[in-house]
Parts: C-alpha cells; sequence; structure tokens
C-alpha cells in the first residue's frame, strides 16, 4: 500500500496510481494540512481519496497524526481539496496583510489591530497564529513564497480545466510573483505584509512584544 501525502496535481496523482496499480500496489492520495508546528500542537488535518475499502483499512493509522482525517471520495479529488485548501491560505495571508497595513498607516499598532481581530467572530486558529510574525516581523519559513506560487499555479489551472473563475486568487497569484520578483524566496510567505508596507508608503518595524500564536504552550 502506498498514501502519498505530497502537494502534486491531479494529473501527477492520476499518473501515480496507475503506476501502482500496475505493480500490485493500492494507492491512498492523503495530502495533509500543517506544518511542524500544527503538527507538535496535534492539529494536522487530512484529506483523503481512493477505494473506500483500503481507506477503512488505515483510517486509524491516518487518525494518529492529528486531529482530523476527512475521506472525501475517490480518485484524485484529494489533490483538490489540498489545493483548494492552499489558495485560500494564500489569499487570506493576502487580505490579512492589507487590513493590517491599513490599520498600520492609520495610526493603529499592529498587535492591538489584530489582538482585536483573532478576538472577534472574524478571528480563527490561522490568523491567531500568524500574528507574531505580522507583529514582530519573524519570517522564519514555514512555508515559503515560491512553494505558495506553486499552489497558486495549480488552483488556477484546474479552475481553468473547470471553468470556475477566481479573480481573487489570481491577483493574489500576481502579488506573491511580485514579492517573488523583489527576492523574498527564503523566508516565510508572511512577507507578503512587507510589500504590501512598501506598496503603501510605509516601512514597518518589529514590535518586538509577545504574542500569543494559539499552538505553543502557555506557561
Amino acid at each position: 500500500m502506498l498514501i502519498d501525502s505530497s502537494t502534486v496535481s491531479t494529473r501527477m496523482s492520476a499518473l501515480i496510481r496507475r503506476e501502482s496499480a500496475a505493480r500490485g500496489t493500492d494507492f491512498l492520495a492523503a495530502p495533509v494540512s500543517g506544518n511542524p508546528k500544527v503538527i507538535a500542537a496535534g492539529k494536522l488535518t487530512v484529506a483523503v481519496t481512493g477505494p473506500r475499502e483500503v481507506f477503512g483499512r488505515v483510517e486509524p493509522l491516518l487518525a494518529l497524526l492529528g486531529r482530523g482525517v476527512t475521506y472525501v471520495g475517490e480518485g484524485e479529488v484529494a489533490r483538490l481539496v489540498k489545493i483548494a485548501h492552499n489558495v485560500f491560505l494564500g489569499v487570506v495571508t493576502q487580505s490579512l496583510a492589507e487590513i493590517t497595513v491599513l490599520a498600520e498607516k492609520g495610526g493603529v499598532s499592529r498587535v492591538a489591530f489584530l489582538e482585536f481581530l483573532n478576538d472577534s467572530v472574524l478571528g480563527s486558529d490561522y490568523t491567531r497564529y500568524k500574528s507574531p510574525a505580522l507583529v514582530n516581523l519573524d519570517f522564519t519559513p514555514t512555508f515559503t513564497m515560491p512553494l505558495l506560487r506553486k499552489d497558486l499555479d495549480l488552483g488556477l489551472s484546474a479552475a481553468r480545466e473547470l471553468e470556475v473563475p477566481m479573480p481573487l486568487a489570481a491577483a493574489t497569484a500576481q502579488l506573491v510573483a511580485g514579492a517573488i520578483g523583489a527576492g523574498h524566496v527564503e523566508e516565510d510567505f508572511a512577507t507578503l505584509i512587507l510589500e504590501q508596507a512598501r506598496n503603501s508608503g510605509i516601512t514597518l518595524t518589529p514590535q518586538n512584544v509577545p504574542v500569543d500564536d494559539g499552538l505553543s504552550p502557555q506557561a
């Protein structure tokens, strides 16, 4: 049995499935959501496609990886689930950068704005998790800009094939390409906020305050 958790196109996944079948190997596509810190906090999630019977045999093992394993169907649609997830990741992060810079330029500190946002109904595990990077400008990579561009390209390619307009994703892809052109290739993709600030005529500085990311154990 082969369980593949990479983020690849549905076409590549179908090729791997065919080659596995030719060798008598059962195949599950099981892409995951979560970087090492998310995994350490027990919040990894998995989307799985393939034969239902095969999934049933390994579901207890996959469940050990985190807090959620979702069977989403036959074939390769788990790849589309993960790609759609990562497209949303890019769009949400760009939007978060925009509103945070708007607040900053209007005289509100980033830490105060994000504290308010995270405690509101619009706050989420994700906005809280990214807040330390946006406040303190620590861009130790969890997911780089080139990786985000790859997933946006995969998402837009799927959208063209399925004839689904995605104007927000397309705009985000252009902004990510611009950030890569500006040299943001090794850092975390949260550096989108630096490009947003530059385009807004301001320069951000680290605020150097402790910010709860919602994942780290609290003293």
